[in-house]
C-alpha cells in the first residue's frame, strides 16, 4: 500500500512543481516587458519635453559628416544649438564628436566650422575632438569644460537620445538639462521606431555597465 501511494503522489508532485516553474517564468517574462515598455515611454516622453532654460553652455552631441558638411541629423542639432545662442538661452557652444570611419574631419570641427558660417563668434565655441560615442562625447566635454566657471549645461541631441545622454552627464557630475531638436529625421514611425528601440537597449547597457 505505501509504494502504491508513493506512486501516486509523486507525478502529482512533480506536475504542481513543473506548474509553479511555469509560473514563475511567465511572472518574469511578463515583468521584463513591462519595465521594458516603461522605459521605452519614458524615452519617448522625455525627449519631447520641450523646456527652455537658461545655462552657461550647449554641449551638442556627435553625429555623422558628409565630408566638409553636417549630415542632415548632425545639422538638426547645430542649427538648434545656434538658435540657443542667438536667443541668449547659453552663451557658449561645445562641440563634440571625433572622426568616423573614413572620415577626414572630426564632427565636432565640421559643427564648429558650420556654426561661425551662420555667425556664432568663434570665442564664444569649445570643442572635443576625439570621442566616439555617446558617453565620450559627455566625458570629453566635462574634462574640457572643467578649467572653466560654467555651472549648468543643455545637451542637445534628438529627442529619443536625451533620456540616455542626461542621465551621463548626470553621472559625471555635470548640471546636465535636456534641450531637444524641435525637428528630428526620426518623424516617420518606421525611423521612430528603430531609433526607441535602439535608445531602450542602450539605456539597459548603461545602467548596468555603465557604458
Amino acid at each position: 500500500m505505501k509504494s502504491s501511494r508513493k506512486g501516486v503522489i509523486a507525478p502529482r508532485y512533480n506536475q504542481f512543481t513543473q506548474n509553479k516553474l511555469f509560473w514563475v517564468v511567465i511572472g518574469l517574462v511578463s515583468s521584463l516587458v513591462m519595465a521594458i515598455a516603461s522605459t521605452a515611454t519614458s524615452i519617448y516622453f522625455y525627449g519631447n519635453n520641450h523646456t527652455h532654460i537658461q545655462a552657461d553652455a550647449a554641449i551638442i552631441l556627435g553625429a555623422a559628416v558628409w565630408g566638409e558638411k553636417p549630415s542632415p541629423v548632425f545639422q538638426e542639432r547645430i542649427n538648434h544649438a545656434i538658435t540657443l545662442y542667438k536667443n541668449d538661452h547659453v552663451g557658449t557652444l561645445i562641440f563634440t564628436g571625433g572622426v568616423g570611419s573614413g572620415d577626414e574631419l572630426a564632427e565636432a570641427i565640421v559643427g564648429k566650422r558650420y556654426a561661425v558660417n551662420k555667425g556664432v563668434k568663434t570665442s564664444d565655441i569649445l570643442m572635443e575632438t576625439t570621442s566616439r560615442t555617446t558617453y565620450q562625447n559627455l566625458q570629453n566635454a566635462s574634462e574640457v569644460v572643467a578649467v572653466y566657471p560654467f555651472k549648468k549645461f543643455l545637451i542637445v541631441s534628438d529627442p529619443l537620445h536625451l533620456k540616455r545622454a542626461v542621465l551621463m552627464a548626470r553621472h559625471l557630475g555635470l548640471d546636465a538639462h535636456p534641450s531637444s531638436t524641435p525637428t528630428t529625421r526620426y518623424q516617420s514611425l518606421n525611423r521612430k521606431l528603430p531609433f526607441l528601440m535602439r535608445e531602450t537597449y542602450f539605456y539597459f547597457v548603461y545602467l548596468l555597465f555603465k557604458i
